[in-house]
């Protein structure tokens, strides 16, 4: 008989698949848009991915169908990905991954802020050490970033960082498939007036590559990673779950220098290493206090 893993390994695995997984979500938009107006692609993007997740958590959809799931998932799901999208469109694959590099910190700092615990200072440790790595990287330039692309970006980051403190809350008790159904088809809903009103109706895709990764995007980068993370989100706190982000920017960078063809400099190099020793610290388990042992007093002795 094999015996099961625990809960706490298996929500790590699922973390890491989905920062793994979101990684490609920066390239895959980038190409994606050379098809879809941002607006259209978030519509596309969670509209694709929700009712294969509500078939899959079909039995815990009435509990997830309440107006505080829905308004977090058309906030933290679609007005974030609307102007993540709107901010790739303006600025390089390796800048606007690496911008998202922000999360895990601004996740410990609203979470302490808003009384859900303090992280450990060598979980801090992880979090600067990171976020420098992201500093070194993006201070080394890249062609086709923009200032303007940059802060949209981060105006989603910080729009993220708060909903990843708050998706616990929603999570507890219930079923993370279905919540994550629900906040998709929200998320799809919200992006419609925006996409009309700005984009007009989309054409057909030129080519194929650009329609392939609307699919790609919407099930890799959107579906499995959404679900992996919302997996581990409901078993450990929100500062750890935060950490795994850090593989986003990691994986994005690298595939806006391999397949974008995008400069990479000495500097970059020595910033992932810094965003990959950043995880390891942000991560590590809390040593256990061993309780001291008093000295044992002799017997005493009679005669």
């Amino acid at each position: 008989m094999v015996r099961a893993m625990p809960t706490s390994r298996t929500a790590i695995l699922a973390l890491t698949a989905a920062g793994l997984l979101w990684g490609l979500t920066v390239p895959l938009t980038k190409l994606s848009l050379e098809w879809l107006g941002p607006g259209w692609l978030t519509v596309a993007r969670f509209a694709a991915a929700a009712p294969l997740l509500a078939i899959v958590g079909r039995a815990g959809l009435r509990a997830a169908l309440t107006p505080g799931v829905a308004g977090a998932g058309a906030a933290g799901f679609g007005a974030v990905i609307l102007l993540q999208n709107v901010g790739i469109e303006r600025t390089s694959v390796s800048h606007a991954a690496l911008v998202v590099g922000a999360v895990p910190v601004l996740v410990a700092l609203i979470a302490a802020a808003a009384g859900h615990g303090v992280a450990r200072p060598t979980a801090w440790s992880g979090y600067a050490l990171a976020l420098a790595g992201v500093a070194m990287v993006a201070g080394a330039g890249g062609s086709g970033a923009s200032l303007g692309g940059d802060a949209i970006v981060l105006a989603s980051v910080v729009l993220s960082a708060a909903f990843v403190v708050g998706q616990p809350r929603l999570l507890a008790g219930r079923d993370p498939a279905a919540v994550t159904a629900v906040q998709f088809t929200a998320a799809a809903l919200v992006a419609v007036p925006f996409a009309v009103a700005f984009e007009g109706v989309p054409d057909a895709a030129g080519t194929a590559a650009p329609a392939l990764g609307v699919l790609a995007l919407a099930f890799a980068g959107t579906l499995l990673p959404f679900w992996l993370f919302a997996y581990g989100q409901a078993r450990v706190p929100a500062q750890l779950a935060g950490g795994f982000l850090n593989l986003e920017p990691l994986v994005g960078a690298a595939a806006g220098w391999l397949a974008f063809g995008e400069t990479v400099a000495a500097a970059q190099l020595a910033g992932a290493v810094a965003i990959l020793g950043g995880i390891a610290l942000s991560t590590l388990p809390a040593r256990e206090r061993r309780p001291r042992r008093r000295p044992l007093r002799p017997a005493a002795t009679t005669g």
